[in-house]
């Protein structure tokens, strides 16, 4: 008897081993990073020390985000590939559902903050599928293994980490229960916890900042961040122009924002149909097209688009849904469609 009890210790031993890593957490609280997290929290913004500590303590460290977050799909698609996942008919049709049932949303948006509703809808349709994908990954832990265990962006996510514990108490949210990208991001347009804190507005006035389950509120703040980073009223985003440049043209510039004028690329035979002053700020780009190369003149608004996702893929796609998202809401069986995406 007393063999089999042994044995049948040493294989609970065994299991309760081969399970430790899925049932411990990361310990963050134990790291000297993580002492002087803690430090910073009570000392700067007045948290409790040991309730910080119980927060670093519960978060897990999660390898697929550490795998999410080193090859993110703006840099390692092509236009056509990336163009496939955004561009498509249940998405124009679901956000065209999402245009009609929050109409009166849209157009205060529109009217208040000068965007059109077709490029808000479309952050929250690439972002979220119009709220239906917000996200799976608890925040906290999102945040506490970026900001510990990725060396490339800790310092950037640590900030991210500090600000999550600053909304959360502000707007009395469990930090333990909100969930949302691998990134951190949260809600229907996927805000990082600095962005919710400076842009995310009470729209609908019930008293509550909720980006997270409330379309309202999520429909205003995107407007708003668009506001806030100075979208032009009436302006033009992008179009598609004869490709003239040759690989390698200095008038293909890396940056995002653009550097060049209309003229240099009107000198260059290229010649825009949008209407735009000479001096107009502009960005040439060259995307990878399902049928080849595909050359594009972007404009202060494109660049604008890119300060939500820091990629030119992004925001072309963000373009192209709000077009089609304008083109469908305008079709007879939708004439009371939402505005127009330029």
């Amino acid at each position: 008897m007393k063999t089999v009890i042994k044995r049948a210790c040493n294989g609970l031993v065994v299991v309760v081993l081969m399970l430790a890593p899925a049932l411990v957490s990361a310990q963050y609280d134990k790291t000297s990073e993580g002492q002087a997290f803690v430090r910073e929290m009570a000392e700067r913004y007045g948290f409790e020390a040991s309730r910080v500590e119980a927060l670093l303590a519960a978060a897990e460290r999660k390898d697929s985000i550490l795998d999410s977050i080193s090859r993110p799909a703006e840099k390692t698609l092509e236009w056509h590939q990336y163009r496939k996942i955004f561009i498509r008919p249940d998405r124009i049709r679901q956000g065209v559902e999402f245009l009609t049932e929050h109409r009166e949303a849209f157009e205060r948006a529109e009217e208040e903050y000068g965007v059109p509703a077709p490029i808000i809808a479309a952050i929250i349709g690439v972002e979220t599928w119009y709220g239906t994908y917000k996200g799976n990954h608890r925040v906290l832990d999102a945040l506490a293994t970026l900001a510990f265990d990725y060396p490339p962006r800790s310092r950037f996510f640590r900030s991210e980490l500090a600000q999550y514990l600053l909304l959360t108490r502000e707007q009395g949210f469990d930090p333990e229960q909100l969930t949302g990208s691998y990134a951190g991001a949260m809600g229907y347009g996927q805000f990082i916890s600095s962005s919710y804190r400076h842009y995310a507005i009470d729209f609908d006035d019930d008293g509550v900042v909720d980006i997270l389950n409330n379309p309202v509120d999520a429909i205003g703040s995107v407007a708003n961040y668009f506001r806030a980073h100075h979208w032009k009223q009436g302006e033009p985003v992008a179009e598609q122009v004869p490709d003239r440049l040759q690989e390698g043209s200095p008038l293909l510039t890396r940056e995002l924002k653009p550097s060049l004028e209309v003229n240099d690329y009107r000198q260059a035979g290229l010649t825009p149909e949008a209407k735009v002053a000479g001096d107009d700020k502009a960005r040439a780009i060259r995307l990878a097209g399902s049928d080849g190369p595909e050359l594009w003149l972007t404009y202060h608004n494109f660049y604008v688009i890119t300060r939500y996702n820091h990629s030119h893929l992004y925001a072309m796609a963000v373009f192209q849904l709000a077009n089609a998202l304008s083109e469908q809401a305008s079709e007879p069986e939708h004439q009371n469609g939402m505005g127009n995406s330029s």
